[in-house]
């Protein structure tokens, strides 16, 4: 089955300032997408924007696809602009997704900022799966923390913090984190932690994993140009040497990462 597809876009809605929930209709049959997995869309016309962007899965509704996205570029901005009825070039599902199957008993979940977009879509299989998973989301701002009546309403213990303090508690999703654990020893026992965030996150939350003896896997948000491994431009360094984050992440075990 071929990865190349057109869909139709259904909706393009502004959730906050700079951030935006696409939702398309793939116009022929695509393989299912799990939580990790990623699209590669074109934003513009023809060759202009040449490249195409690369977006995680946030959810899947039936047969359509949910988007996250912030607009950081001329890309993403023209992408903002989409209207019903368009139509998009669009190569996925792609990349791997997060080893549900071998997830422990504790589970933990950590987010940041747009980051909580394949997150969300782990927690709402979880909580499918009757799994009883806590989420960590942590942004700079409370503009910055998105979905969080969809994250109220598939009802998983959520704890929010902003570097501002203006929602939730004040200080780092790390922080957060680390007192959480502290306060809950046995959380420690048969736990996993799956995450997807800026990379300063995913570097201390790797090193608290470790602190811990935690097993972890981190969903790595990196610039990529083709998505299918050729162009070696979303190279990360790891204890097995160089990967590419298209093709064999983006989610990698949190202890392999060389930060």
């Amino acid at each position: 089955m071929s990865r190349l597809f057109e869909a139709s876009v259904k909706d393009n809605r502004r959730l906050a300032e700079n951030h935006y929930l696409l939702t398309f209709h793939p116009l022929k049959k695509i393989r299912r997408p799990e939580p990790g997995n990623f699209f590669m869309l074109s934003t513009g016309n023809g060759l202009d924007p040449l490249l195409k962007r690369p977006f995680s899965i946030h959810r899947r509704t039936g047969s359509d696809i949910r988007i996250l996205y912030r607009v950081a570029g001329r890309g993403t901005d023209i992408l903002s602009r989409k209207r019903p009825g368009d139509v998009l070039q669009i190569i996925g599902p792609l990349g791997n997704s997060f080893p549900v199957g071998r997830s422990r008993k504790n589970i933990i979940l950590v987010a940041g900022g747009v980051g909580i977009a394949p997150v969300f879509a782990l927690a709402e299989g979880l909580i499918a799966s009757l799994k009883k998973p806590v989420l960590f989301y942590g942004a700079k701002t409370g503009s910055g923390l998105l979905c969080i009546e969809e994250l109220n309403s598939i009802g998983i213990e959520t704890h929010i913090c902003t570097d501002s303090g203006d929602t939730g508690r004040k200080g780092p999703v790390t922080a957060i984190l680390r007192e959480f654990i502290q306060g809950n020893p046995s959380v420690s026992e048969d736990c996993c932690i799956y995450a997807c965030g800026p990379e300063p996150m995913l570097r201390s939350l790797s090193a608290l994993a470790a602190e811990y003896g935690l097993r972890g896997y981190a969903a790595l948000e990196q610039n990529m140009a083709c998505g299918i491994g050729a162009c070696l431009g979303c190279i990360v360094n790891t204890t097995g040497g160089y990967k590419r984050v298209c093709r064999e992440g983006p989610v990698f075990p949190m202890n392999e990462i060389l930060w």
